[in-house]
């Protein structure tokens, strides 16, 4: 059984900066893409970023291109989000989600974590 959890999320001042952890367990890590959601108030869960199993390859949604930075350490089961020069439209809640492919496409990821909460005050 897959099990994400996401760690990291705190409260942050505009213009901060902020790394989300994601320790994996339940399979080999190594094998398959990982990936960043996140929910908003009162809005639809999004995709954010994606990284393929290698890590060689990653993928931004366009309003976190230049600003956030996905990464993998394969040998700790562990994705990261590095997240610099927050806005206070980055308030979410952000998951940790699991794919079954080795490669990123945000439809097919299937596996969540239980999110961690992410403000930015203005």
């Amino acid at each position: 059984q897959v099990q994400l959890v996401e760690s990291g999320g705190e409260l942050v001042q505009t213009g901060g900066s902020l790394k989300l952890s994601c320790a994996a367990s339940g399979r080999t890590f190594s094998l398959y893409a990982m990936g960043w959601f996140r929910q908003g108030p009162g809005k639809e869960r999004e995709f954010v970023a994606g990284i393929t199993s290698s890590g060689g390859s990653t993928r931004y949604t366009d309003v976190v291109k230049g600003r956030f930075t996905i990464s993998r350490d394969n040998a700790k089961s562990t994705v990261f989000l590095q997240m610099n020069s927050l806005k206070p439209e980055d308030t979410a809640v952000y998951y940790c989600a699991a794919s079954d492919l080795p490669i990123v496409l945000p439809q097919t990821y299937k596996y969540w974590g239980q999110g961690t909460q992410v403000t930015v005050s203005s």
